[in-house]
C-alpha cells in the first residue's frame, strides 16, 4: 500500500505544497512544531533514508539545502533538520524554524487559514 507522502506526491490527499521539482516535493507538517515546519520528500518510495539510491539522496539534500536557506530568509529563524525514520515508511526531512518560541514536541494548532497564509510566505518555484 502506498506510504501517505506517495498517496501526497499523487494529489490524492491535499497538502500545504511550498515546493515541487522532479525528484523531490516538500510541503508543511500538518502537525507542526513550529510555524513553517515542513516536511521534504523524494518522489520516490524508499523507506530509509540510506536505503534511497544516491540519485535521489542527492535530490533530496538539494532540496533541504535550498528550501533552508530560503527558511531562513524568510522566517529569519535558524533551520533545524531532523530525520527520524519512524512515523511514515517514506524517506522524509523535517525542517524546523528555531527561534526564541520553539519547544521540542509541542504540537501547534493552526487553521486552515493560518496554513495557507504559512504556505503563501513560504511558497518557492523552482
Amino acid at each position: 500500500m502506498p506510504s501517505i507522502f506517495t498517496q501526497i506526491i499523487r494529489g490524492e490527499i491535499p497538502c500545504y505544497k511550498i515546493y515541487e521539482d522532479d525528484k523531490t516535493i516538500a510541503f508543511l507538517d500538518i502537525h507542526p512544531e513550529t510555524k513553517g515546519h515542513t516536511l521534504v520528500i523524494p518522489k520516490k518510495e524508499v523507506d530509509k533514508i540510506y536505503d534511497l539510491p544516491d540519485e535521489d539522496y542527492e535530490a533530496l539534500m538539494a532540496t533541504v539545502k535550498k528550501l533552508s536557506k530560503h527558511l531562513e530568509k524568510q522566517l529569519n529563524a535558524r533551520i533545524l533538520w531532523k530525520v527520524i525514520g519512524t512515523d511514515v515508511p517514506h524517506t522524509h526531512v523535517h525542517l524546523l524554524p528555531y527561534d526564541e518560541t520553539w519547544q521540542h514536541g509541542r504540537t501547534l494548532e493552526l487553521t486552515p487559514a493560518e496554513f495557507e497564509q504559512i504556505r503563501q510566505t513560504l511558497e518557492l518555484s523552482e
